[in-house]
């Protein structure tokens, strides 16, 4: 199946990200927000994600122009999807919101299109409509999505595999890294890892025994060169699983329970520290405009980016 008209429903962090990837990818994109505030917001944010590119000497501004252009606003979901090979949800991660946008598309999208969710957690297969089951897969992406690579692909019980092999095909033709399940994992890897990585910095911090700025001064330190060059399980296999097997019978480390509480991340919410965009979280960013700090943090994952693709993470 061609995949050239594609639909995004919901034009927030992710949304209006994902439309600039699709359409640097040759699609054409119709965007839709419920929120008519956040859908006039989109054409700037996009405009400035692909300039960054263009700094960062990753496309051209031909094709940032080109990209743009291919971008248009839909003020209904039903102008959206009318002709829409894919349609993109990535709306808030409340399950009756979801229910209440396969509802419409349901109502309005060609019965050949693919429905493809960005959810991070949800199974939002039970929120399908079933005539539209056999159509509907999870594409799950990464924060943000015009430069980090890794898309998580997952059928649901009915998804044709069809459908599968398209959205692979299709993100592997924009240079992206679809990492395809045979069912949904919840959190699949990535999300997995960094929850189980929150919940030990969180309780490092809420016992006393490291700082915010120790755990990332360990991480950037320690961990990241090698996790960059290597990954996690050839990391492993550089330490030797001897190694790994005796620290395992040692039990000298017993994860956190999940309390579904941190005192420190009350502490900082109730005080309104929610991160960059309040200006200040685990650090204080300042005055600095979010606009800055995420330009200044998009540019610096590109030139890393660039650095670690001549690498080989010790394979041959």
């Amino acid at each position: 199946m061609s995949i050239e008209r594609v639909a995004m429903i919901g034009a927030g962090t992710m949304g209006h990200a994902l439309a600039l990837v699709h359409a640097l990818g040759g699609c054409r994109v119709m965007l839709h927000d419920a929120a008519s505030e956040v859908l006039a917001r989109a054409p700037a944010l996009i405009a400035k994600a692909s300039a960054t590119l263009c700094e960062a000497g990753t496309i051209s501004t031909h094709e940032a122009e080109a990209a743009r252009n291919r971008v248009c606003r839909a003020h209904t979901i039903e102008e959206a999807i009318a002709n829409a090979d894919l349609i993109v949800e990535a709306v808030v991660e409340k399950a009756e919101v979801k229910r209440a946008v396969f509802e419409e598309i349901d109502r309005f999208a060609p019965a050949s299109a693919i429905i493809a969710s960005n959810t991070s957690y949800l199974d939002i297969f039970p929120l399908i409509p079933a005539s539209r089951q056999e159509n509907a897969a999870i594409a799950h992406w990464y924060s943000p999505p015009y430069i980090v690579d890794l898309v998580d692909i997952a059928p649901g019980p009915s998804t044709a595999p069809e459908v599968i092999a398209t959205l692979r095909a299709l993100y592997e033709s924009f240079g992206k890294a679809p990492l395809v399940f045979d069912r949904l994992v919840p959190g699949y890897v990535a999300n997995r890892l960094q929850a189980a990585l929150n919940l030990e910095c969180l309780r490092m911090i809420d016992e006393g025994w490291a700082s915010a700025g120790d755990i990332d001064f360990s991480i950037r330190h320690g961990l990241v060169d090698r996790l960059a060059l290597l990954g996690h399980m050839r990391k492993m296999d550089y330490t030797g699983l001897e190694m790994i097997r005796n620290g395992l019978a040692a039990r000298t480390y017993q994860p956190p329970e999940n309390t579904g509480h941190s005192p420190a991340l009350a502490r900082l919410i109730d005080a309104g520290r929610t991160g960059v965009r309040a200006g200040a979280g685990f650090y204080d960013y300042g005055d600095e405009p979010v606009e800055d700090l995420l330009h200044r943090r998009d540019l610096g994952l590109l030139q890393l980016k660039k650095m670690l693709s001549g690498t080989t993470g010790g394979q041959e």
